[in-house]
């Protein structure tokens, strides 16, 4: 970690789309390019698909052992998505956080309403395909549903995109490439706000501005204008 990260707590994003839009790809991409951004691994009950790692790819859970972590509390979200339970580790994403980095959730827009219910500072990044038939096409390209599968999640695609108006950003994954370069854009403005900047560059602010401690602290930081402090 470097030694900005160090000085601050990481922030949380959340990231929802309908299926195969490309979040997965898109979180990747931007995990491989920021080494301080790091993607929550989700817990399951879905069988494992072809290439997925256990503890890379998710947790894969049986049914029974899920319901106990239910039972426990351990997950900071949970959801039921087409048939099989998906949750997120409280556990682990206020470690990673704690120790400075930020934290990417890939999720529905279920799981999403209960993040922003109990994180109020997350920040929910909604990624649109550029059009139904694109949508479709990337469906039939992954070659693991049939037809009916695929009509089925191309229904519950609408109800999906329905719900892109509850997140903060918008990204159209119509360019790959320049989609991933959306993503870090907001990841990096959300690493600039006052608040986040004033923890970094505290002995900076320091010199500059005059002890920043107690009240004046806050002055420097200053009130976020919707009443609740910055991520």
């Amino acid at each position: 970690m470097s030694s900005e990260a160090a000085g601050r707590h990481g922030a949380l994003f959340v990231v929802s789309a309908p299926s195969g839009a490309g979040k997965t790809t898109l979180v990747r991409m931007l995990c491989e390019r920021d080494e301080e951004v790091v993607a929550s691994v989700s817990h399951t009950t879905r069988p494992r698909r072809r290439g997925e790692r256990t503890g890379i790819d998710y947790h894969f859970v049986a049914p029974s052992h899920f319901q106990r972590l239910i039972d426990t509390g351990a997950f900071l979200e949970h959801a039921r998505v087409f048939g099989y339970h998906y949750g997120t580790s409280r556990d682990g994403v206020q470690r990673e956080l704690a120790a400075g980095r930020d934290v990417v959730l890939e999720i529905d827009w279920q799981g999403a309403r209960q993040i922003r219910q109990r994180c109020p500072d997350a920040v929910g990044v909604f990624v649109m395909p550029p059009s139904h038939e694109s949508l479709r096409a990337r469906l039939r390209a992954r070659g693991e549903d049939d037809e009916a599968v695929i009509a089925g999640r191309m229904r519950d695609a609408a109800s999906e995109l329905s719900h892109c108006r509850e997140f903060d950003y918008l990204v159209v994954n119509d360019a790959l490439e320049r989609a991933v370069g959306d993503l870090r854009c907001i990841v990096h403005a959300q690493r600039l706000r006052l608040r986040r900047q004033a923890c970094r560059h505290r002995l900076l602010l320091d010199r500059l501005c005059g002890e920043v401690e107690g009240p004046a602290a806050a002055s420097v930081a200053g009130p976020h204008p919707r009443g609740r402090p910055p991520p």
